[in-house]
């Protein structure tokens, strides 16, 4: 007699894919660290870019990129609404960065890292390439401490509240942009502290989630979109609040906007908006940075280091992988 046994989508997700998407970023990682410090951010991009694809096209999904490398029309692979997976297993959006930090990898800076997202369908937000609005704070504040629509220093203010220290104590973390100029001059009037960052905000949101650890209490400016929803699964996993908004400042980015399903070009997005579905998350190390420790080639054997995280069980993996059979790590 024989037995059926049915995974249900959400298992399915766990029980096979947890741990394969580790391959996929290390891959990616790998591809990009022997082109770090060469000084070519394209290269080193693409290079992520073809890894990645390889190895998602290995998973048992039927896998559609909803955040990616651009649009058909900008990205030759990896474009949003590109299929990927051998499709003969469960349907899942994916959402991915090859290489965030493409000039921290190019001048050897610490901080790159591969990344990715995969989630039940239709669950992650299909987001134009554009830039976005986002605050961010780690678990174990009441729900709505800060917001996206306060001026800076009262961000800072309510946080420092919420945590019961003065404002003098918080860190925020923040691009260093032009953009950003009058922001980090009113987190400094409060007396608080600014980590600048040359890149890399999906790692810069995360590092809120431990700020015992990081030092980092709150992220906050524009960045993009992509790394937006990359964060906002990975905050999904390990805790925290965000809020994001979509820059659409310009009639042509509404209209792709709209025709992606965006309704409410000024929609606050919260966690739940982004990510409303069990997910996983992995990045792994290009660079050394705070995060990650970046990939290390020795004469024998290559080192990768990947955080990989589930929603749905909030399990956090730290996985420092040695790969012995350098012929077959590229073949595997």
């Amino acid at each position: 007699m024989s037995t059926t046994i049915t995974i249900q989508p959400h298992l399915a997700l766990e029980r096979i894919l947890s741990l394969e998407i580790v391959r996929v970023t290390e891959r990616a990682a790998v591809a990009a660290a022997m082109l770090r410090g060469h000084g070519n951010e394209m290269a080193a991009d693409q290079a992520a870019v073809d890894a990645m694809r390889r190895e998602l096209n290995k998973l048992p999904i039927e896998g559609t990129v909803v955040i990616g490398e651009g649009e058909r029309d900008e990205a030759p692979m990896l474009f949003i609404g590109e299929t990927v997976g051998t499709q003969t297993g469960p349907k899942v959006d994916i959402a991915v960065d090859p290489l965030e930090g493409t000039t921290l990898c190019a001048k050897n800076m610490p901080g790159a890292i591969a990344t990715m997202a995969m989630a039940e369908s239709g669950t992650l937000l299909n987001a134009p390439d554009v830039y976005m609005e986002k605050i961010a704070i780690g678990p174990g504040y009441p729900a709505g401490v800060v917001d996206l629509d306060d001026p800076a220093d009262v961000s800072i203010r309510k946080l420092a509240k919420a945590k019961d220290v003065k404002p003098a104590e918080i860190t925020a973390l923040i691009l260093e942009r032009p953009r950003h100029a009058d922001m980090i001059a009113a987190v400094r009037k409060t007396g608080a502290a600014v980590r600048l960052i040359t890149d890399g905000d999906v790692a810069g949101v995360i590092h809120c989630a431990d700020p015992a650890t990081t030092g980092i209490d709150i992220y906050m400016g524009i960045g993009g979109a992509p790394e937006g929803v990359l964060a906002a699964a990975a905050l999904r996993c390990i805790g925290g609040q965000m809020q994001c908004r979509l820059v659409l400042d310009s009639e042509e980015k509404r209209d792709r906007a709209t025709k992606m399903g965006i309704k409410d070009p000024r929609k606050k997005y919260q966690i739940e908006d982004m990510v409303k579905g069990d997910c996983l998350f992995a990045a792994t190390g290009v660079t050394d940075g705070s995060l990650l420790r970046g990939v290390r080639f020795r004469k024998d054997l290559i080192q990768t280091e990947t955080v990989v995280m589930r929603s749905v069980t909030g399990t956090v993996r730290w996985i420092r992988a040695d790969h012995r059979q350098l012929d077959k790590f590229y073949l595997d």
